[in-house]
């Protein structure tokens, strides 16, 4: 039995020394170059912090919205949340991307995957707005997003009626997506803060299985902090993941942080098997992202936090996960 033991000891040590020793390159497929008030640090920052952290590329975008600051306010706020003033929908946020991937080295462009974003996704025009940006900026563009549809207190302090990924005016930008082949990340919560049920799920599968051509990136799966704080985790959330894999092809998930925890970690920072087993069921349809706005000090320290997910995966699906899918979404481009 001591024999047995050691052994077992033995084995779990090496696996550790195994896991300890990998080390990554990552890809980045969630970063605002822009904070809600469409400043940034820059691209020099940028490329610092991915440096530093072993960073190779990222999936580049603005903010669709920019925060007003109320003439009643004394300070300018730090943050959407900061007061009671609205946001309201705001297209330079693609030019002003556009403008900061056009000063790059072309070392620099090598490394980044922009993505436009500065349209009302209520609004028809929407395809308009993007027809012209790719027009004006033709050599910049790879994707489409961060979409905002469903977003809880977001959505809420947004001028005019909340968007659905199902709308006519998303449909358009859907067939648009697909005529030009660029990927659409979306942000569309499976529900609302108070509902313990799948709410919007059909608004999304509706876009899913109309419009089979357009690959889909879903920011979040779904969860946002505010369904964190309002209900904890939503129990449905990994079992809707796996029947929506494996219905639509289409479709990829985005683990930004709000899925890590506390979805796929524990308690004590361990990943949980369940969720183990889902991304090896499906290894290559899962990316990482910081969804960090404007500032990056922070960017490695968010994308290493994935490290106890990627040790605990077999080495060729954590390297999928760190790098290599967000490549095959972007596939042609």
């Amino acid at each position: 039995m001591r024999r047995v033991c050691s052994a077992l000891v033995a084995c779990l040590t090496l696996a550790c020394s195994v896991a300890a020793a990998r080390e990554y390159r990552y890809a980045d497929a969630h970063l605002h170059y822009v904070d809600f008030f469409q400043d940034s640090e820059g691209s020099a920052k940028l490329f610092e912090a991915m440096d530093a952290a072993r960073i190779d590329s990222v999936v580049l975008m603005g903010i669709p919205v920019m925060k007003k600051w109320h003439e009643d306010e004394p300070k300018k706020p730090r943050y959407y949340q900061g007061d009671d003033a609205p946001l309201y929908w705001y297209s330079a946020t693609d030019p002003i991307l556009a403008e900061a991937v056009r000063a790059m080295t072309p070392a620099q462009r090598e490394r980044v995957h922009p993505f436009l974003s500065g349209f009302n996704p209520n609004d028809k025009n929407a395809t308009a707005h993007i027809e012209t940006m790719l027009t004006l900026y033709p050599d910049v563009w790879q994707g489409i997003g961060e979409v905002f549809t469903r977003h809880d207190d977001l959505t809420a302090m947004i001028q005019g009626e909340a968007p659905r990924a199902n709308n006519e005016a998303m449909q358009r930008v859907y067939r648009l997506a697909a005529k030009h082949d660029l990927p659409v990340l979306l942000h569309s919560n499976l529900t609302s803060v108070r509902e313990r049920e799948p709410l919007y799920l059909e608004e999304l599968t509706e876009a899913l299985s109309k419009h089979p051509q357009t690959r889909f990136l879903w920011a979040h799966a779904g969860t946002s902090a505010e369904l964190h704080r309002a209900q904890g985790k939503l129990a449905f959330l990994r079992e809707t993941l796996d029947d929506l894999l494996g219905t639509y092809p289409n479709l990829w998930i985005d683990l930004s942080w709000s899925v890590l925890d506390p979805y796929i970690l524990d308690a004590d920072g361990a990943p949980r098997a369940a969720w183990l087993a889902l991304i090896e069921k499906y290894p290559d349809r899962f990316v990482l992202g910081s969804d960090l706005v404007g500032h990056f000090d922070s960017l490695g320290e968010k994308l290493h936090a994935f490290d106890r997910l990627l040790d605990a995966l077999p080495e060729p699906v954590a390297q999928q996960v760190a790098h290599g899918n967000l490549r095959a979404l972007l596939r042609r481009r």
